[in-house]
């Protein structure tokens, strides 16, 4: 009697969470090669049976059956090039009972394909009625809860690391990145550190989100995707768009709304809805993880406080410009404190700017509690020349904090600008790096095609490739000298001395760097009155007294 052959599809599959994964650096791990070599073995033993092909799931959990390799077996199994498929054990081709159990009962046996599990001595060619009814089912639901425990013991692991500080995501947000010496503490990125600071910076002058992403787009600057790819990280997210992931308003707006930025761990944003599911729940946030002081700070707390409220306001650019209006985030109704609205009254060649309370301009109750730009910018520079002159006068008296501020600006915040300069000049070296790379590789493309390596097809097509690149480079080359060196220059500024800002701050006009130096929020109440709130109020009192 002739014997069946069957070709045989040999599946293998390793969890993240099982406890045989060894951490090594190989492409695969040592139990993902025992259990080929066991079916191998065990195909060898068998005349009846041949390989057809070998379906390996490194890293993919047994809950779920979207695997890639197992949708390829799948699909040969369907095309008709399968009739067996053999693994380890059961736990290999799932950890979830109901669909393992309805894989090997219905799906395999209408495809009419036999199942092997070499460890656990199930053939479903030899299996009685009574292994197939009760002990496969039973061998299922043990694996099944294997895979619950594991996700609670997993669960708890990470909670208590959350809890003591330590980071726990895959990729450090952008901005910082996994210290050498410890994977679960961040550090900063020197050159993403400095461009966060600089988002920052021009938020705080009254750029929109949108603004800011333009500007960071025309100044060659990729994108935090772009970025991480740069450095080898296999990156993914869900909110890229393009081929080549641009700066969107959205991506600003989440680097200027992330308190992590100010040295406080924050996670456990989202959770799972359970270990079968892969769909996560954002959560409240009141049940987000905070610990304060794990890594250093990118930007300061009061910066990153006084952005928080420019998020809420309206910050449209006026015409013509990238920035909101100098008083954008600072002025508020005294009564009902909502943020005031500008508006522009043009008639004939004359035009006058006030603004007004918006509850009444919706006829929500209030009042106008109108005020001209002008009237206003006058009694506010009035009260600030005051305020700053009583201030450098009681600077002046301590010399002890003049000398302490003066070793602060030359070691720590010295070092900080260092690292910063070099973090963006490290990046405009790698661009100048790929650049002359690819301009080498357009050189030697002519000669390729003339010693017939490529044909005249591939010649023209490489030739445009190369062509952009270079050129997009080139570009980039540029724009980010010219960056390096207005953060240079705004780092020279950053390390003047407390004196040397008194000599330079001649006030001659309000500024909104002055707005945001010293003053906290601005409130108009009826007939024109006005209560400025100062920022460093306690520090400014201490000074005093």
């Amino acid at each position: 009697m002739e014997t069946s052959i069957y070709d045989v599809a040999a599946y293998l599959r390793l969890s993240r969470d099982d406890k045989d994964i060894d951490g090594s650096t190989k492409s695969e791990s040592n139990s993902i090669r025992s259990q080929r070599e066991l079916i191998r073995s065990y195909i060898k033993e068998h005349e009846d049976l041949r390989l057809f092909d070998i379906y390996v799931d490194d890293g993919y959990s047994g809950v779920h059956f979207d695997r890639p390799e197992f949708q390829r077996m799948m699909a040969d199994i369907e095309a008709g090039n399968v009739n067996c498929v053999i693994v380890k054990d059961l736990s290999r081709l799932g950890r979830e009972y109901i669909e393992a159990g309805r894989l090997i009962q219905k799906i395999f046996p209408a495809f009419c394909v036999r199942f092997i599990a070499v460890t656990d001595g199930f053939d479903s060619q030899t299996a009685d009625y009574n292994t197939k009814s009760l002990v496969l089912p039973v061998k299922n639901f043990i694996n099944d809860s294997y895979c619950r425990d594991i996700s609670q013991k997993v669960r708890s692991q990470q909670k208590v690391k959350r809890e003591q500080g330590k980071f726990i995501g895959a990729f450090a947000v952008y901005g910082y990145r996994k210290s050498t010496e410890d994977k679960n503490k961040l550090c900063p990125d020197p050159y993403a550190a400095t461009i966060v600071r600089q988002i920052f910076a021009w938020k705080l002058e009254g750029m929109s989100s949108l603004a800011i992403a333009q500007k960071l787009n025309d100044l060659g600057v990729r994108s935090p995707l772009e970025y991480k790819r740069m450095h080898g990280e296999n990156f993914f997210t869900g909110f890229q768009t393009n081929v080549t992931a641009k700066w969107s308003a959205m991506a600003v707006k989440r680097i200027l709304s992330n308190e992590m930025y100010t040295g406080v761990m924050v996670q456990g944003k989202r959770e799972r809805v359970n270990y079968k599911m892969k769909e996560v729940v954002v959560k409240p946030g009141e049940e987000w993880v905070r610990v304060e002081g794990t890594h250093d700070a990118i930007i300061s707390r009061e910066d990153f406080e006084m952005v928080q409220k420019l998020l809420t306001v309206d910050t449209r650019a006026k015409a013509g410009t990238d920035c909101a209006h100098i008083f954008s985030g600072f002025l508020f109704c005294g009564d009902c404190r909502e943020p005031m609205i500008r508006r522009v009254n043009r008639y004939r060649e004359t035009e006058k700017i006030y603004f007004i309370c918006p509850t009444r301009n919706r006829g929500e109750g209030c009042t106008r509690h109108s005020i001209l730009e002008a009237e206003l910018r006058e009694v506010v520079f009035q009260i600030l020349q005051i305020q700053i002159s009583v201030f450098w006068d009681a600077y002046g008296r301590l010399e002890d904090i003049r000398k302490l501020n003066c070793h602060f600006e030359t070691s720590d915040r010295f070092h900080m600008f260092c690292e910063e300069e070099q973090g963006v000049y490290e990046e405009v070296e790698w661009i100048r790096r790929e650049r002359d790379k690819y301009r080498k590789l357009l050189a030697g493309l002519y000669e390729d095609y003339k010693t017939g390596v490529i044909t005249e097809k591939d010649f023209q097509e490489f030739r445009e490739i190369y062509r952009e690149r270079c050129e997009e480079l080139e570009d980039a080359f540029e724009k980010q000298k010219e960056l390096a060196e207005q953060i240079s220059r705004n780092n020279a500024t950053a390390k003047k001395t407390p004196e040397q800002w008194k000599e330079e701050i001649m006030l001659t006009e309000l500024t909104r760097d002055l707005l945001l130096g010293f003053i906290n929020k601005i409130e108009v109440y009826e007939d024109r009155k006005i209560y400025i709130e100062f920022r460093w109020r306690e520090e400014f009192e201490k000074i005093l007294h």
